[in-house]
Parts: C-alpha cells; sequence; structure tokens
C-alpha cells in the first residue's frame, strides 16, 4: 500500500530525511517512532504529497506520488500533529466542503458524518462554528473529514495527541476496520505503549535514518519497545 524507496529530503546543508525505504503492506499498522526532528513529520508529509523531496521515490498502491500525485492522494488521508481548520465554517460545513473536494456523493457523506461523529461524539456540536471547539474537537473533526473519502491509507503524525480516552479507543477501532477491508496505517507517535499494542509493525528513525524497522514482536524482543527505543538512542547519542 506503501512503499518508500531511497527518500531523502534536506534543509539547506542538514539532510532531515536520508535514505530512507519503508514498506507498508495493505492490512498493516505501522508505527513510526523517534525523537523530536528525527525526521518523522518531514518523511510523514512526503507521503502525503505536500512537501517536495530531493531523492528518492514513494509510491501509493502501486503509483508514484511524483508522477501522479492526484491519483495518490484520492487514495489517502493525511493527519498533521495540529490541524489547520477553516474556523469560520460551521462543523457540518467543514465536512461537506472536504466531501466536495474529493466528490463524495450525498448519501456516502452523510452515513459517514452520522457514523463517525457519534463515534467521536461530536454530533450535537457540528452546527456550532469551528473557532468555538476546543482542540480536541477540532482533532475529532479533523478526524472526521480525513474519513469522509474512505482512504485505503491513512497518514497521521501523532494522532493521539488531544484526544479523550473514548475518542481514542474509537479510533483505535477505525484504524483497526480500515485495515480489515485491505487499507493500511502508517502513523508516527511518542506514546510507546500504544505503539506497542496496535501496530503489527514499527520502525524506529534517528537523525533521519532508519535505525531498525520489523514487526513489533522482533523488533521489541524480550525487553518492552520504551527499553528497546531508550538503548537505541543512547547507542547512537
Amino acid at each position: 500500500m506503501l512503499k518508500i524507496e531511497g527518500l531523502t529530503k534536506a534543509y539547506g546543508n542538514k539532510k532531515a530525511v536520508d535514505n530512507l525505504s519503508l514498506h507498508i503492506q495493505k492490512g498493516e499498522i505501522y508505527g513510526f517512532i523517534g525523537h523530536n526532528g528525527a525526521g518523522k513529520t518531514t518523511t510523514l508529509k512526503s507521503c502525503a504529497g505536500i512537501l517536495r523531496f530531493d531523492a528518492g521515490e514513494i509510491f501509493i498502491d502501486g503509483i508514484s506520488i511524483k508522477q501522479d500525485p492526484i491519483a495518490c492522494k484520492k487514495r489517502i488521508a493525511y493527519i498533521p500533529d495540529n490541524p489547520d481548520l477553516y474556523e469560520f465554517l460551521s462543523g457540518v460545513k467543514y465536512l461537506n466542503f472536504i466531501a466536495d473536494v474529493y466528490g463524495v456523493g450525498k448519501a456516502e457523506r452523510e452515513a459517514r458524518i452520522a457514523k463517525y461523529a457519534a463515534l467521536f461524539e461530536l454530533t450535537g456540536d457540528l452546527a456550532q462554528p469551528v473557532n468555538a471547539y476546543s482542540h480536541g474537537m477540532k482533532q475529532k473533526l479533523a478526524l472526521i473529514a480525513a474519513l469522509i473519502h474512505a482512504p485505503s491509507l491513512m497518514v497521521m503524525d501523532e494522532p493521539f495527541v488531544g484526544l479523550d480516552p473514548i475518542a481514542a479507543h474509537a479510533l483505535k477501532g477505525i484504524m483497526h476496520e480500515i485495515c480489515a477491508s485491505g487499507g493500511a496505517i502508517f502513523f508516527s507517535t511518542h506514546v510507546l505503549e500504544v505503539a506497542e499494542k496496535l501496530c503489527d509493525r514499527i520502525a524506529i528513525i534517528r537523525q533521519g535514518r532508519l535505525v531498525i524497522a520489523g514487526p513489533t514482536d522482533e523488533v521489541r524482543g524480550n525487553s518492552s519497545l520504551e527499553n528497546v527505543f531508550l538503548e537505541l538512542e543512547g547507542e547512537n547519542a
């Protein structure tokens, strides 16, 4: 579903991502771990087609994001760590605007809005302007907007930050639902316990380079993911 080959992106003389390669299969929840500034967000933005990269290639379901970005973006949803929304719109008008962008039909959009708004306990707030929403409510609205076109691949940057326990539980269920239908999830997180329990595979990045990647049980070994991460950070300090 997602194939990253030799991804390299520099800002000035500093390489934010250095020759990174990852393959994410359909049906997988893939966790992306690293300290602040490790290159996670740069990688995710490159996969979402909103950041140009210097070298390498990214394929979404076999389609090059360089050669056909529109076809790729129809298949993916991207959730940044701090979503920017059109705050002058009401929640439901914002969702309908996103549905218009993706060409989602009336019946499909209404069903998905009803389904996900109920899951995230946002139904009663959709008539309110977005600028009246709390940070957590904005995060929920951004998730509903991302799901409205039924993406095959979800790329998310710290998606659990700001979510209450009920919303976090709902998101985990949605992630499993997408994978069960043949999609895939690629997300970054600092919450290692979540990654350990939720992810099929995990990659750890440091200073733009891949340190380790593989099935969660293999990466963790006989220790905890937190211990493995701290040991790897110590070895590379």
